[in-house]
């Protein structure tokens, strides 16, 4: 399953890719474990009948997953100007 990641439409999510290596996975590694934290905090939020809350924090784990995959793309900027990768910067596949 494929989809454009909404965040690399934006300059500030397009900067993201121009970070080195190591800092990328770096974010990678916080946001991934921000997705997973979230995603609890939705299901005792959904439990206890705090709609709202499930629902703040379903989006946050849907945030911290788009960011986690921006800078997880294994293809860079330069090797897109190169004719390699995905036709869209945004393309992954999940």
């Amino acid at each position: 399953m494929g989809y454009i990641n909404p965040l690399l439409r934006l300059p500030a999510g397009r900067a993201l890719l121009k970070l080195p290596t190591a800092e990328r996975q770096r974010i990678e590694a916080v946001m991934r474990e921000l997705r997973d934290q979230a995603n609890t905090e939705a299901e005792t939020a959904w439990r206890r009948r705090k709609g709202p809350m499930a629902a703040y924090w379903r989006a946050v784990a849907t945030y911290a997953r788009h960011i986690a995959h921006a800078v997880s793309i294994d293809k860079t900027i330069e090797g897109r100007r190169a004719g390699k990768g995905a036709t869209d910067l945004g393309e992954r596949k999940c």
